[in-house]
C-alpha cells in the first residue's frame, strides 16, 4: 500500500493544535490542568506551528495523520481554518452543517471511526457578542460593524449574524477589510451562495494601509463595533489601524486576540474614557471555543459545573 504521508503513530491519546506560535498560547499551560479535571490520564496536546497561507501539503499532512492514527484523536485549528478545509476536504468522512456552510474547519474529531470536520466559531462568536452587545442593540442604534480581516473568524461571525441572530440583533451594514482580494471574494461568494438574506448590507474593501482603515473607522456611525480579526498583534506584528485612528463615540472595540502585543486593544483602551468606548479582548472567545473543541475531541459532555471548573482553572494561568 502506498501512503500519502509517512508518520510515526502516537503512543498516547493526542490532540493537535494547528497554529502559528502555539508555544506561546495559554492552552499549553491550561491543558495539563484541564486533563486532570476531565480525567484524561496521559493525553497530550501537540502544537503544530504552520505557515500562514502555506502550500496545501502542510495542512493536509496532519489531517491525514489524524485520520489514519488511532491515538491521534483530533485537533483545534486557529489561523488555518480555511486553508485546512481547502487542502483536506476529501479526507473528512463528514462535515457538520456549520463547516459545510462556512467552508472552514476549526475542529477535527472522530466518531465511530469516521473523521468529522466542524467549525465552532459561529457559535462562540455569537456567545461572545451577546456578552457585551445588549439585545436589540443594532435595531435601536443603527450602528454598523467594521471587521478588519476576512478570514475564518470573520466568516463564522457572518454565519452567526445571518443564520442565527434575530433580525433586531443584526447591524444594517457590515464592512470587511482585508489585505488581499481572494479572501474577500471567497467571503462575498459564500454569503451570496449559501447564507440567507439577512437585511445586512455587506461591503468588501481590499486595503493594506492602516491610514485608510482609520478613515473607514472615522466614518462609522456612533455606537459602531470595530473588530480586529486580522491576527495582527498576535500572529504578526502591529495593528490594522494607526495611533491616530479615532474609534466611534459610544462604540465597541473587539480585539479577537487574547495574547501577544495586542496593539489594537491598547489603542482602543487609550481612547476608552474620552470616546466612551467599550473594549473587549478575545479571552472569552478563546475559552468557549477551546472547551467546546476539547469536549468533542475527547468525546466528553461539558455540564455547566464542569465548564465553571475549567474556566476557573484557565484563569489561574491567564
Amino acid at each position: 500500500m502506498v501512503h500519502e504521508f509517512e508518520f510515526l503513530p502516537q503512543t498516547v491519546p493526542t490532540m493537535y493544535f494547528f497554529g502559528v506560535t502555539t508555544g506561546a498560547s495559554s492552552s499549553r499551560r491550561i491543558f495539563p490542568l484541564w486533563k486532570e479535571i476531565l480525567g484524561l490520564g496521559d493525553a497530550q496536546l501537540v502544537g503544530l506551528d504552520l505557515p500562514i497561507n502555506g502550500p496545501p501539503a502542510v495542512y493536509r499532512e496532519p489531517v491525514y495523520r489524524i485520520k489514519h492514527d488511532p491515538l491521534s484523536l483530533g485537533a483545534l485549528i486557529t489561523t488555518h481554518k480555511i486553508n485546512t478545509f481547502n487542502a483536506a476536504r476529501d479526507l473528512f468522512d463528514a462535515l457538520t452543517p456549520e463547516a459545510a456552510l462556512t467552508e472552514e474547519v476549526s475542529t477535527i474529531y472522530k466518531r465511530d471511526g469516521a473523521l468529522i470536520g466542524h467549525v465552532v466559531d459561529a457559535i462562540t462568536s455569537g456567545e461572545s457578542l451577546r456578552r457585551f452587545i445588549p439585545p436589540g442593540y443594532w435595531a435601536q442604534t443603527g450602528a454598523h460593524i467594521l471587521c478588519l480581516g476576512a478570514g475564518g473568524s470573520a466568516t463564522a461571525m457572518t454565519a452567526y449574524l445571518t443564520c442565527t441572530a434575530a433580525p433586531e440583533d443584526r447591524p444594517a451594514r457590515m464592512i470587511f477589510v482585508n489585505r488581499t482580494r481572494p479572501r474577500l471574494d471567497s467571503l462575498r461568494q459564500l454569503i451570496e451562495r449559501k447564507m440567507p438574506g439577512s437585511g445586512i448590507a455587506f461591503e468588501f474593501i481590499q486595503n493594506d494601509d492602516p491610514a485608510v482603515n482609520d478613515r473607514l473607522m472615522a466614518a462609522l456611525p456612533p455606537g459602531s463595533l470595530v473588530i480586529n480579526a486580522t491576527g495582527m498583534g498576535k500572529d504578526t506584528p502591529g495593528s490594522p489601524i494607526t495611533d491616530a485612528g479615532v474609534f466611534p463615540l459610544d462604540g465597541f472595540a473587539w480585539e479577537l486576540n487574547y495574547r501577544g502585543a495586542l496593539g489594537f486593544m491598547h489603542q482602543a483602551l487609550a481612547q476608552a474614557e474620552r470616546r466612551r468606548l467599550h473594549v473587549e479582548d478575545g479571552w472569552y472567545y478563546f475559552l468557549v471555543g477551546w472547551i467546546d473543541i476539547v469536549s468533542r475531541v475527547f468525546n466528553i459532555s461539558i455540564t455547566p459545573d464542569l465548564f465553571a471548573a475549567l474556566a476557573r482553572a484557565a484563569e489561574q494561568v491567564r
